[in-house]
Formats: C-alpha cells, sequence, structure tokens
C-alpha cells in the first residue's frame, strides 16, 4: 500500500486550491493533519465512490458466505425459475 501525501491543515488553509487539485488529479488520498496527528483524509469524489463501491461488494460477499456457511441456500434451478416468473409477472 502507497503511503499517502500528509499535507498540514495550516499548509491546507494557505493553498486549498492546489491541495484539492492534487487530489482531483490522483486516485491516491491526501492526509490532513493538525498538530502533528492525521485528522481528516481528502480523496477525490471518483476515488471515494470506488471505495464505496467496493465495500458494498466486500460486503454482499461477507454476507453470501455467512448464508452459506449458515445453510441458507437454496438451488440455482429454484432461484432461476423465480426470476424467471417474476420477469413474466412484469410483462402483462
Amino acid at each position: 500500500m502507497k503511503i499517502p501525501e500528509i499535507v498540514p491543515v495550516s499548509d491546507f488553509r494557505r493553498d486549498a486550491a492546489a491541495v484539492l487539485q492534487k487530489v482531483q488529479a490522483s486516485p491516491d488520498p491526501v492526509v490532513l493533519t493538525q498538530r502533528g496527528r492525521s485528522v481528516a483524509v481528502l480523496q477525490s469524489v471518483e476515488a471515494y465512490e470506488r471505495t464505496q463501491r467496493d465495500l458494498a461488494l466486500a460486503r454482499a460477499l461477507l454476507a453470501g458466505e455467512a448464508d452459506v456457511a449458515a445453510g441458507r441456500v437454496r438451488a440455482d434451478g429454484e432461484v432461476l425459475a423465480e426470476a424467471r416468473a417474476l420477469l413474466d409477472r412484469g410483462h402483462d
């Protein structure tokens, strides 16, 4: 994992436009620090949305694994038949 760029809040205040330009130009986040401690992370909207999609996918996979482990599974034929029935109802 790449070490993120670190920007003190005072530098951000002084030249926010330049820091935001860096954030938008890179998929990597920028960490804001105050008194030497991390206080916030800036990232582009595109990177944020990608992170949220990845997180949603990971959560769905974990939920699926938990369902399998608990025996909450159905045969694929049953699922496909149910999907076909739902689609047929939608065309009425």
